[in-house]
């Protein structure tokens, strides 16, 4: 891939290739997961957390040998099934890993390969049926010969097995191929000469055995991924204008009635609500969004927004903030872990971090809290129905209470009462016939 990133990390609509499978293996009823991770295990981890537990595989020999570092894991579920996936292969569902183990349970199958056809199959590994359209063996691209390699249905490098099979058959694959690596297809063979056996469960869907091995491969799979997902949100009621430029992630929900412009990102745990208007250019990532919210040209992470707000356009709602009902956050207005009351307006030009602001506020241009000392950072606190004026500093700590009204202008250090008015700025002195006086000079 070229990059310093593990490729399992590199994101597909905005979600890591290993959160994809992990997403598909829970939603199939998978309780335990364990990654078998290689050099860049810390990066994984640090991605995963306590989602799975690891097996290291610092040399890399092969599938089967990545397989047998996960002994102790499998031996803990003796007994029970597991499922074997690639974690470079986003797009396997949910749906096509519960009917796989379904036919692998009706079958009593040992092992059972999800396979797909592809009108061009080179560089999988061929599933080679028997007479009986039985499965035979699985055939690497390498060491395949001109007859299997017309074979069409491919291996998806997704299986299911029953542990106990799995663990006797590991300690018998050899590394006798053109690679010299441990197959984990070999173990097939070593299971049906024993008298186990094998099936093949194919999925309707060829795309998703798509993987990535290269940064061509990645941006396919990208384009592969968004049409299915623009598939389900049109077909559900939600408008979208133009797909240029457009990203949605796997996990969004959007409400009917919603209309996308183009280039707008929606990525993560993000929820939208019905008839919305989103675009052109929103960013919305982890958070949610009520009823009726317009969002142009701007950026939300992390925070939640009140149904019939306004934001935009070039507006950048930050992490931790809690956006109330029918706010207007207007033009370069940047909002911080805060709350802001309901029928508040911010509408350009201001900074508001770490405040709480109460309900039908009005905010000036270029208002600022100045809520970091250098060593720490304070809050600031407005209550409800405050007015403050153009060009001021609240810095922070610091209290308006109730309907106070603040001039333009004004630097405030001090709490301000309710109902008060605050002016905090020199007296202004005119100096008469000053400029014909000091002209010359």
């Amino acid at each position: 891939m070229k990059v310093a990133t593990a490729k399992v990390l590199l994101p597909v609509l905005g979600k890591p290739m290993v959160q994809w499978v992990l997403s598909a293996a829970r939603g199939a009823g998978v309780e335990d997961c364990c990654l078998i991770v290689g050099k860049d295990w810390q990066q994984v981890e640090q991605c995963v957390g306590g989602e799975a537990e690891y097996a290291l595989q610092m040399e890399r020999k092969g599938t089967g040998h990545a397989v047998m570092q996960a002994d102790d894991f499998l031996r803990r579920h003796a007994g029970g099934h597991c499922v074997v996936l690639a974690g470079d292969c986003p797009l396997l569902s949910q749906k096509t890993l519960e009917e796989a183990f379904a036919l692998h349970e009706r079958e009593h199958n040992a092992v059972t390969v999800i396979s797909a056809r592809l009108s061009d199959p080179y560089g999988y590994g061929r599933v080679i049926r028997d007479g009986q359209g039985g499965l035979l063996r699985i055939v690497e691209e390498k060491d395949a010969n001109e007859e299997q390699r017309l074979v069409q249905e491919i291996n998806s490098s997704a299986y299911w097995f029953e542990v106990d099979a799995l663990l006797e058959a590991l300690p018998l694959l050899d590394n006798r191929n053109a690679k010299g690596e441990y197959y984990l297809t070999d173990a097939i063979e070593i299971l049906l000469r024993g008298g186990c056996r094998a099936g093949v469960f194919e999925a309707i869907d060829s795309d998703e055995i798509l993987g990535a091995n290269t940064q061509k491969q990645l941006l396919t799979l990208q384009k592969v991924a968004q049409a299915k997902v623009l598939e389900r949100h049109l077909d559900n009621g939600v408008m979208i204008t133009s797909d240029d430029g457009l990203v949605i992630g796997p996990d969004v929900v959007i409400g009917r009635g919603t209309v996308i412009h183009a280039g707008s990102r929606l990525t993560g745990d993000t929820r939208v609500g019905e008839d919305c208007l989103l675009g052109p250019a929103a960013v919305v990532e982890d958070s949610l969004l009520g009823d009726g919210v317009t969002v142009v040209s701007s950026q939300i992470e992390k925070s939640v927004v009140g149904a019939h707000t306004r934001i935009g356009p070039y507006a950048h709602i930050r992490p931790d903030c809690v956006i109330a009902e029918k706010v207007k956050i207007g033009n370069f207005v940047e909002v911080k872990n805060s709350t802001v009351g309901a029928a508040t307006s911010i509408a350009h030009l201001t900074y508001v971090g770490d405040a709480d602001v109460g309900a039908r506020c009005n905010f000036g241009c270029g208002v600022v809290t100045t809520n970091y000392d250098g060593k720490r950072k304070y809050r600031t606190t407005v209550g409800d129905n405050v007015f403050i004026g153009c060009n001021v500093n609240l810095v922070a700590p610091v209290c308006l209470e109730d309907g106070a009204y603040i001039a333009a202008g004004s630097t405030i250090t001090d709490n301000v009462p309710k109902s008060a008015l605050a002016i905090a700025r020199a007296r202004q002195v005119i100096k008469d016939n000053w400029v014909l006086t000091n002209k010359e000079e």
